[in-house]
């Protein structure tokens, strides 16, 4: 089988950033009122700054999804890379612009590119590495010389004041429960835009620094585990229902097509199903150890579960000390699919890779409890 090598990683944050006493300039005020909830959200996630399609004051929206991909895809493009020489393009998001066509379809109509291959990923945080994985083994089988995956988000039109109704709970209730916080408002303070993209060839960069793809290892665990952050459903006593199955004032009343999640169902099993038993499966097929890396970059959501992590990987003897931990959710926010290649971006750029050292992803998506590690060298 032929090695696989990430050769280059960009990313595109639209607009400025947008700092936390802004965050309701752009999404707006429920209710003609501000959230009592936002600072308590905002002290758990640790997020200092995010960034929106959105425009300040008005809502209107300034990027798709795609133009976010188009915009970061484009400036992968280097002096022994053009786009004209692209052989595959796969794209990953939770908020496609439309139902249909697929998502990479309209990226690649953006760059009005040659006659590719293509495929869209849809899903949730894992959609991104299931775009990466498909041009890893389509580059790694042979079939291909080199594509590019994506990653991306514009999740604010959906956090936009326009599509809720009613406030949070009890500003009482949101202090004696940080999950009650995270489960009535905590997308409004967290969730940011943006898009990320990688370059895949079969060989390394002569000159600079590549990535050489040791392994992708992604898990489902929805056989075992119900529905956990979802939409475009109603659950009730464990039914579930296509928002399909009800008549169109039912979809608005019922807002079936807003963000929703268990969050007790999430505490309770997230880490189990996405860090102690994927690892334990994991370590035992790649034979892997904590000590042989350099660094380990986790995409969470929210600072609230950085400790959780860290006692998952102690629990099943693979303790990585937080000094080796890589992320910039306080800075750029959790953009979902993205956030994974927006942390890659910085590392990868920032000039302090040295040839030989390891770095391990972990990717959690609580959809229906799904996970995903990948290994990654300097070369």
């Amino acid at each position: 089988m032929i090695d696989v090598y990430i050769n280059n990683i960009q990313k595109f944050m639209p607009n400025e950033p947008v700092f936390n006493d802004e965050i309701e300039d752009y999404l707006g005020y429920i209710g003609g009122k501000k959230s009592k909830a936002k600072n308590i959200v905002l002290r758990s996630n640790g997020i200092k700054r995010r960034f929106y399609v959105l425009e300040k004051d008005t809502q209107k929206q300034l990027f798709t999804n795609a133009k976010l991909c188009k915009k970061a895809i484009k400036k992968l493009e280097k002096d022994n890379f053009k786009l004209d020489d692209l052989e595959i393009l796969a794209c990953g998001t939770t908020s496609p612009d439309q139902l249909m066509p697929g998502h990479t379809l309209m990226v690649h109509g953006e760059l009005k590119l040659h006659p590719i291959e293509t495929i869209s990923a849809s899903g949730i945080c894992l959609s991104g590495v299931n775009a990466l994985k498909y041009v890893y083994l389509s580059i790694k089988s042979g079939e291909f010389k080199n594509g590019i995956s994506t990653g991306s988000e514009a999740s604010s039109p959906i956090l936009s004041a326009r599509n809720f109704k009613e406030e949070s709970k009890c500003l009482d209730e949101l202090e004696k429960n940080a999950s009650i916080a995270f489960e009535k408002d905590f997308l409004r303070w967290m969730l940011s835009d943006g898009a990320g993209a990688m370059l895949l060839e079969n060989k390394p960069n002569k000159d600079s620094i590549s990535l050489k793809i040791n392994f992708i290892d992604i898990l489902s665990y929805a056989g075992d585990m119900p529905v956990c952050m979802y939409s475009g459903l109603e659950i009730q006593n464990d039914t579930i229902e296509s928002w399909r199955a009800f008549e169109q004032n039912e979809v608005m009343e019922k807002s079936l097509l807003s963000v929703q999640q268990n969050v007790k169902l999430l505490n309770e099993n997230i880490v189990e199903y996405t860090v102690v038993r994927p690892l334990r499966n994991i370590i035992k097929k790649r034979e892997i150890k904590a000590d042989d890396y350099k660094y380990f970059l986790p995409h969470y959501s929210s600072e609230y579960f950085r400790d959780k992590l860290y006692e998952g990987l102690k629990k099943v003897d693979f303790e990585i000390p937080y000094e080796k931990w890589f992320t910039n959710l306080t800075s750029f926010g959790n953009t979902g699919s993205a956030s994974i290649y927006i942390i890659l971006e910085e590392l990868f750029n920032s000039g302090n890779l040295k040839k030989g050292e390891k770095i391990l992803c972990y990717v959690p998506e609580s959809g229906r409890f799904s996970t995903a590690f990948f290994s990654l060298e300097v070369v």
